[in-house]
This record gives C-alpha cells, sequence and structure tokens, in this order.
C-alpha cells in the first residue's frame, strides 16, 4: 500500500518564505479535577431503580457536551479566567430482587475554572463569508470580538466510585434541572425526573484535561513547493477492474492487534 501514501510531487529542495495565518498558544496548563458526590439527574424509571435498590454500578461515561467561556480577569491585564461546563452522560447497571438487572442512564453537570495569560488585543477580527452579503443574520454578541480563543481537551472521565443517598442527604450539584440544555437531556432515554424527596444517585468522577488559551497570528515560515499530487485515486466501487481481494492482501497484518502490551511495555506508554 506503499502507494497510497501521501506524495507532494515536485522539487522539495526549493524553499521560500511564506506567511501563514494561524493559532499561536499563549498559555496553557493540565489538571486532574476529582469531584466528589455528584449527584446523577436520572429518568423517572432510573430513579424508581435506585428506589428498590443500593446496589449500583456503572457501565461506561461519557462527555457528551462542553461549553467553554472566556472572560477578562478585573485588575489583572491580559489575563483571562476559562470556565468550562461539563456535560456527562452515564449509563448504571442496578440490581433488583430475584438476581435481575436494570439498565438505565442518567445526565451529571461538573464545572471547572482556571485563570490563563491570553495578552491583549485592540483589534476587531471579522471575516468574509456569503451569508453575509447583503445583510445576512444579525451580527452576534461575539461577532469582531478580540478575546482570545480557549480550547479543552479532556478524555472520558474515570469513575471513582458511586452509591445511592437516602432523600435530603447533602450532595454536589453545580446546577438546576432548567439549567441544562435541551440537547443534553434529549441524550437520555426518558423525562428526567425533578423530585427533591426520592433517593439520589451519587457519584466520585476524575477529569484529565489540558486547556489552552489561543490568539491569530501571522507567521512567516519556510515552506517547500509542492505540486499537484501524481497519484491518482483509486475507486473500488466504480472500477470494476479493481480486485478488493488484492488490496485486502496488500494490506500490513496488525500484529499489535494480537499481541496486548506486556506489563514492561505498559508502563512506558504510560510514562
Amino acid at each position: 500500500m506503499s502507494e497510497n501514501k501521501c506524495t507532494c510531487g515536485g522539487s522539495l529542495t526549493q524553499r521560500e518564505a511564506v506567511c501563514i495565518d494561524t493559532q499561536r498558544i499563549l498559555d496553557s496548563c493540565k489538571d486532574r479535577d476529582c469531584y466528589e458526590d455528584q449527584k446523577v439527574w436520572l429518568t423517572e424509571y432510573g430513579q424508581d431503580v435506585i428506589d428498590h435498590t443500593t446496589v449500583i454500578r456503572v457501565r461506561r461515561a461519557e462527555i457528551i457536551r462542553a461549553n467553554v467561556s472566556v472572560e477578562p480577569v478585573d485588575f489583572s491585564r491580559g489575563f483571562y479566567r476559562v470556565s468550562v461546563r461539563y456535560y456527562i452522560k452515564l449509563v448504571f447497571e442496578g440490581c433488583v430482587c430475584k438476581g435481575n438487572s436494570r439498565e438505565f442512564d442518567g445526565i451529571v453537570v461538573l464545572d471547572k475554572s482556571v485563570v490563563l495569560f491570553g495578552s491583549e488585543g485592540s483589534v476587531h477580527i471579522f471575516r468574509s463569508s456569503c451569508e453575509d452579503f447583503c445583510g445576512g443574520d444579525d451580527c452576534s454578541a461575539d461577532c469582531g470580538t478580540n478575546a482570545p480563543t480557549a480550547v479543552v481537551e479532556t478524555v472520558d472521565p474515570v469513575v471513582l466510585s458511586v452509591r445511592v443517598a437516602e432523600a435530603g442527604c447533602r450532595s454536589c450539584c453545580v446546577c438546576g434541572c432548567n439549567e441544562v440544555p435541551e440537547s443534553v437531556w434529549s441524550c437520555l432515554s426518558g423525562a428526567v425526573c425533578g423530585a427533591n424527596d426520592r433517593r439520589v444517585l451519587l457519584v466520585s468522577l476524575g477529569i484529565f484535561s489540558v486547556i489552552r488559551i489561543e490568539r491569530p497570528a501571522q507567521l512567516l515560515v519556510n515552506a517547500a513547493t509542492c505540486a499537484v499530487p501524481e497519484k491518482e485515486c483509486r475507486n473500488c466501487v466504480d472500477d470494476t477492474s479493481c480486485d478488493p481481494c488484492s488490496i485486502f492482501r496488500e494490506m500490513d497484518f496488525p500484529v499489535n492487534e494480537f499481541a496486548p502490551p506486556s506489563a514492561c511495555t505498559f508502563e512506558k506508554r504510560v510514562k
């Protein structure tokens, strides 16, 4: 399959200085956050399950959405507060009478805030768009803003513990039911239960994240001239002379998929 690799063609020895428009990282940080005893918003079905059992386990957890906002810090020029709100969907399994199990889902809302350096900018940035011609959509609140852009990278949370607590038990909840976007509720298998006088499900989660602040920048870089690719595209759907089995035989055997890493190799990857 070597012919499928990217080939630019042309002379790669001829270099020139070109100006590119990209995002420059001004500040960044990494963190691990532990959220203890966070309330899970359940459906009516899930609420009925925890009302009849305390044997619950988490089958999977995934971040389905994150809202990120950037605001300048008062009396600290060039610094910005990055606020992140995670919406996490969890799938649970509860053991009920006679050894039966029931699966249900819920939503957990988590907040995180950091302060990073984002420098200052006095220019307003506007970009051309075909929709804006002849008075298209109204300009949004952040149109032409000179604020930096915050980027959040994270992995799915690590589930540390889960337990059922009685009604009235103190728990951590960063927002009310009406503050969660409808698009998040639509990810659940049913309508959310807003009762406050029944049992609650609490989870503890760990999240690894990397947050950075970026600004547009024009940089001068050395580049090699690149011609039109010499390789022609192959389409086995329309090309009757193309043999799918011959293409399959050219693929490398996935040895790593059949050989799980040893303890030493795994430790090296972790480090």
